[in-house]
């Protein structure tokens, strides 16, 4: 049959055995506290954050029983600033001089129409030399999208075989130096050849 427990508390009973108290005691003793130990570690963290603030605070205003000192430094004048007046002058100014006219003259490296040239020198640009046929070749194609005629000349035996490529010959220093300007733009290194009459 079932217990009422509702009227335990009003008859008999009522008060508790002192036999029952200390087991009672003696489980909560034995029952680890929950949340004690984090409470402690959060008030240590809070605590270390808040010292290290205080301590980063007095650290950047610097100590506060010496006053900034304010150095000046001596005054240095100026220097006058430069005047340019040649906008003004150079138009003004006329420049006189007695000129005769020169008849022109053939330039000295390339013979007059109609005549025979002398036997020359030529100078080529070597712009690579490789064992491979198919790396001068490259070569030779970067060199013809520049714009430039480039030839491939093979030198040596058949086990030691090379294949140069040369730009030239050039008629005029100023064309060499063009073209070699050119090859430098594309980081292609030339060397120059001089070589006798062909």
């Amino acid at each position: 049959m079932g217990r009422d427990y509702a009227k335990r508390g009003s008859g008999r009973g009522t008060r508790t055995s002192a036999r029952s108290r200390p087991a009672a005691r003696s489980v909560d003793a034995r029952r680890p506290a929950t949340g004690g130990g984090w409470r402690i570690y959060l008030a240590g963290v809070l605590t270390g954050v808040f010292g290290s603030l205080l301590a980063y605070l007095a650290i950047m205003q610097g100590p506060a029983t010496q006053p900034e000192q304010v150095v000046t430094a001596p005054a240095v004048p100026e220097p006058p600033k430069p005047r340019f007046d040649f906008y003004k002058t150079l138009p003004v100014q006329r420049l006189e001089a007695d000129l005769e006219p020169v008849e022109k003259e053939p330039a000295a490296d390339l013979p007059a129409p109609g005549a025979t040239a002398p036997a020359q020198e030529q100078f080529l640009l070597q712009a690579g030399s490789f064992r491979q046929r198919g790396d001068a070749e490259g070569r030779r194609a970067e060199l013809l999208l520049l714009g430039l005629e480039p030839t491939i000349e093979e030198s040596g035996s058949d086990g030691d075989r090379w294949h140069r490529v040369y730009l030239g010959p050039f008629q005029t220093h100023a064309e060499m130096n063009r073209v070699r300007g050119l090859a430098a733009a594309q980081d292609i290194a030339t060397l120059l050849v001089k070589r006798g009459p062909p």
